[in-house]
């Protein structure tokens, strides 16, 4: 399988950072939410921690109405469960779903800004938004300029604050990505993550980050990336809430169970089943996560879960 990778130009170091954390393992918390006919449905769930947002489009997207020119379309649905905030209710993170155009993304407000009384929410979402109508603004029907997409969104966002950003589209069954910083996507075929993107960071926790301050980076270290794509294959994008608590063979597990059952024709199902295992982890003392590892080879030992906004989009790839 062949994957094109462009590296970013430049780094920069910020000292807009966020720290948090987990450790141990969970075996009995992995087979709960792996099992299908113990699923809560999200708009019942009632933990006081949780308030998801759904989003699905699934009787929208018609072959007839997408730029399609290979023999793959994608559906998606996504699930957000942002951080208990009474000043940040809405979080950090912000995402999209514009199936017509065969692009979605995400984006996380780097949550270090709060200390100068700056909600970086407010950038994500502007910067989400902005890329949106630059992607509704592109002519062609068949091929998004990602980069192009970006660029303009990031001229256009004017919010003090700076955010990740991770962006894809499919086209030629081919799944393009522009990235920047911690968030990122697997694609998994056969139930086994066959690519998985690279975080970008200046240092532990400091993720690469767009911004108008005179620290942030702008477009040009955004990696570029692409990805053959073929008929099954399931899309996991998220930000570091999720990549942060939950290890690559969780991932895998809950998407099987996902696509062994009814959810593999709702995909915001398949998204909150995911964020809500991610949340479970974040908020556990003794499980052994991805943060855990990484704060481990910096050096820190550190108890209990990165708890954090959570953003979780799947996308199905489905024949013609």
């Amino acid at each position: 399988m062949a994957i094109d990778i462009v590296p970013p130009k430049r780094r920069r170091l910020t000292d807009e950072s966020e720290f948090d954390v987990i450790t141990g393992a969970d075996d009995e918390q992995l087979q709960i939410l792996l099992c299908s006919e113990e699923l809560t449905p999200a708009y019942d769930y009632m933990d006081e921690d949780i308030k998801p947002i759904q989003t699905f489009i699934s009787e929208e997207v018609d072959s007839r109405d997408v730029g399609v020119t290979g023999m793959t379309i994608m559906v998606a649905g996504s699930s957000y469960i942002p951080k208990l905030n009474a000043e940040k209710p809405l979080g950090e993170d912000a995402s999209f779903i514009c199936l017509n155009k065969q692009v979605i993304g995400v984006a996380d407000g780097v949550g270090g800004w709060a200390k100068k009384g700056i909600d970086s929410g407010v950038y994500s979402r502007e910067l989400m938004k902005n890329a949106e109508l630059a992607i509704q603004k592109q002519s062609s029907i068949t091929t998004i300029d990602l980069m192009k997409v970006l660029n303009e969104a990031f001229s256009n966002t004017k919010a003090k604050g700076s955010s990740t950003a991770c962006i894809l589209s499919l086209s030629d069954d081919t799944l393009h990505a522009v990235n920047v910083g911690d968030s990122g996507f697997v694609v998994i075929r056969e139930g086994i993550i066959v690519y998985k993107s690279k975080v970008q960071q200046s240092r532990f926790n400091c993720p690469f980050q767009l911004g108008n301050g005179s620290t942030s980076d702008d477009p040009s270290v955004a990696e570029k990336i692409s990805v053959p794509v073929i008929a099954g294959d399931v899309i996991v994008l998220g930000t570091d809430g999720l990549f942060d608590n939950v290890h690559d063979f969780e991932l895998e597990a809950i998407v099987n169970s996902g696509v062994e059952s009814w959810e593999s024709d709702v995909p915001e199902t398949l998204a909150w089943r995911i964020a809500q295992y991610a949340l479970d982890n974040a908020k556990n003392t003794e499980v052994y996560t991805p943060f855990t590892r990484e704060c481990f080879k910096d050096g820190v030992v550190r108890n209990g879960g990165k708890y954090d906004d959570i953003t979780v989009i799947v996308a199905n790839i489905w024949p013609l």
